[in-house]
C-alpha cells in the first residue's frame, strides 16, 4: 500500500518523525511518540489473524501548554497516512442522562468523515470516464433541443393522433439538421474554452437535507436527515434550476455523473473498515473533564463523562447510520494544559486507557524564531505569498525575524502564555499597514527589519494591558 507517493513499509518511524519536522518545531518525544504508535499499525496489520485483534493501539496522553503543537501533531500524522481524523473537545460532551451531545457522537463523526474522503477518492477516479457524458449535458444546456411541435387537435394530441402535415414534417427536419450544426459548432468552442464564462441555466438535484427535531434522552438535538438517502428511490428526486457559468455548470455536471457511477454500498464498507483499522481521534481539553467533584452545577457530569469515554477508548461498538462500529483499534490521542489539574485526578481507569503519556515543553525565543521560517507552511512564506498576488515582495531580515520572536517571548511571559499562536498577533500587527495599503505597494519591495518591527510594535512590550492582543 502506498500513501501520499510513499509504501507503509518505507515509512519508518524516523521517516515519520521527518515528515512532521517539515511542519512542526521541536517536540521530539511527541513526534516519536506518534511515530511509534502509527508504524506498530503497519506491523499489526503483518500479523497472523488469531493475533492481529489481540494487538490494540497503545492510545497517548499529550500534556503541554496552549499553541505549542499537539493537535498539529496529531492532524499532520492522520494526513500523512491519509486516515479518517476528528478533533473533539472534551468539554462540549455530557454524561448521559444531561442536556448536550453523548460521546458516541465522536464515532458517528468520525464515521461521517471516513465517507466523505473515501466519496472523494472514488469521484476522482472516475473523472476521465464522466467527461463524454459532461460534455453532452453543456450542449444540451448551451442548444437546448427543439421541442416537438404540438397537435392543434387537443384530442389528437390527448390519443397521440398525427396530424402533422407533410410541410411541418419538413420544417422540423431543417430546424434539426440546423440545430445539429449548431451543435457540433458549440462543441468545436467548448473544446477551445471559448465559453467558460457564459451564463446558462441548468437543472440539478436538489440535495438539501430535511432538517427535523429529534427529542432523545439527551435533550433537543437538531439532525439533518436526507430523506433521499433514508428511503432510496421511493422518492423521486427533487430538482431545481440555477444559472451559472459554463465552468460551474462543468463542474456540477462532473460531481453529479461521478456519483451516480459510485456504489455507495462500497463506499459505505470501505469507510468504516478504515474507522476501525486506522481511525485517529483527537480529544483537546480533557484536563477540563478532570476530577471528582461531588456536588450540582454545571460540572457535575465530567467524572460521568469520563466514565462514558471508557468503553470507546477501551473499544466498543457503536450503532451509526452506516451500520455497527467497533472502536477497538481507532487510536486515540488527549491532550490537555494541565495547569490546574493533573493527570492523576482523571479517574484510574481512564489513566489506564492512555498508557504512553508525553510532555510537549513551553516555546523559548529559539523555538518561536524557527517557526517563522523552518516550517513548510511557516508565517513568513504564507504573508509572502499573499502579497506577492498583489505585485509586492516582502523580505523579512534576520534582525526583524529575531525582534518578532524576541517581543513574542516577552508578551507570553507578561501575559497568558499562548505558545506559536502569539506570533500569528504579532505579525498581523506587523504587516496591517502593509496588507491594507497593499495596491500602493505594488511592484515596490518592502523590508521588515527589526527597526520597522519596533516601529509597528512600539510601546506594546512596555505596556502591561495587553489584553486587545490575546486571541
Amino acid at each position: 500500500m502506498e500513501v501520499m507517493g510513499v509504501r507503509m513499509e518505507d515509512l519508518t518511524p524516523r521517516r515519520i518523525v521527518e515528515e512532521l519536522d517539515r511542519y512542526i518545531v521541536g517536540q521530539q518525544e511527541a513526534k516519536r511518540a506518534v511515530a511509534i504508535a502509527l508504524r506498530n499499525r503497519h506491523r499489526r496489520q503483518l500479523l497472523p489473524p488469531e493475533l492481529r485483534d489481540e494487538v490494540t493501539p497503545k492510545n497517548i496522553l499529550m500534556i503541554g501548554p496552549t499553541g505549542v503543537g499537539k493537535t498539529e501533531i496529531a492532524r499532520r500524522l492522520a494526513r500523512l497516512v491519509d486516515a479518517p481524523f476528528i478533533k473533539v473537545e472534551a468539554t462540549k460532551f455530557t454524561e448521559v442522562g444531561y442536556v448536550g451531545r453523548d460521546v458516541d457522537a465522536i464515532v458517528r463523526d468520525l464515521v461521517e468523515t471516513a465517507v466523505r474522503m473515501v466519496k472523494q477518492e472514488r469521484t476522482e477516479a472516475v473523472i476521465d470516464q464522466v467527461a463524454p457524458a459532461v460534455e453532452e449535458r453543456l450542449l444540451d444546456a448551451l442548444a437546448p433541443a427543439p421541442r416537438p411541435r404540438q397537435a392543434s387537435n387537443p384530442l389528437a394530441a390527448l390519443f397521440g393522433i398525427n396530424v402533422s402535415r407533410p410541410e411541418t414534417d419538413d420544417r422540423s427536419e431543417a430546424e434539426a439538421a440546423d440545430a445539429e450544426a449548431r451543435r457540433a459548432e458549440l462543441r468545436r468552442r467548448l473544446a477551445a474554452g471559448e465559453l467558460e464564462d457564459q451564463v446558462v441555466e441548468i437543472e440539478v438535484e436538489d440535495r438539501t437535507p430535511g432538517v427535523v427535531e429529534v427529542v432523545s434522552g439527551h435533550g433537543v438535538e437538531e439532525m439533518g436527515i436526507n430523506l433521499q438517502d433514508l428511503f432510496g428511490n421511493l422518492l423521486p428526486r427533487r430538482k431545481r434550476r440555477r444559472k451559472v457559468t459554463v465552468a460551474e455548470a462543468r463542474r456540477v455536471f462532473t460531481m453529479e455523473e461521478a456519483q451516480r457511477r459510485i456504489d455507495m454500498e462500497e463506499v459505505t464498507a470501505e469507510a468504516i473498515r478504515r474507522v476501525e483499522q486506522s481511525g485517529i481521534v483527537f480529544i483537546d481539553e480533557i484536563d477540563k473533564i478532570a476530577g471528582r467533584e461531588r456536588g450540582v452545577g454545571p460540572d457535575v457530569s465530567r467524572e460521568g463523562v469520563q466514565r462514558d469515554l471508557l468503553p470507546i477508548v477501551e473499544g466498543s461498538t457503536v450503532t451509526t447510520k452506516y451500520g455497527p462500529v467497533r472502536t477497538d483499534h481507532v487510536l486515540f490521542i488527549a491532550a490537555g494544559a494541565f495547569h490546574v489539574t493533573k493527570p492523576s485526578d482523571l479517574i484510574p481507569e481512564l489513566q489506564g486507557r492512555f498508557p504512553i503519556r508525553v510532555e510537549l515543553k513551553p516555546l523559548g525565543r529559539s523555538d518561536l524564531r524557527r517557526i517563522l521560517t523552518e516550517p513548510q507552511n511557516a508565517l513568513t512564506r504564507q504573508y509572502s505569498e499573499l502579497l506577492a498576488t498583489e505585485g509586492v515582495k516582502l523580505e523579512f531580515t534576520d534582525d526583524g525575524l529575531d525582534e518578532i520572536a524576541r517581543l513574542a517571548e516577552l508578551v507570553n511571559e507578561q501575559t497568558e502564555n499562548i505558545g506559536a499562536r502569539r506570533l500569528q498577533t504579532l505579525m498581523e500587527r506587523v504587516l496591517e499597514e502593509i496588507s491594507f495599503d497593499a495596491p500602493s505597494y505594488r511592484g515596490q519591495r518592502v523590508v521588515i527589519d527589526a527597526a520597522y518591527v519596533r516601529r509597528r510594535l512600539a510601546g506594546i512590550a512596555e505596556d502591561r494591558d495587553l489584553s486587545r492582543y490575546i486571541l
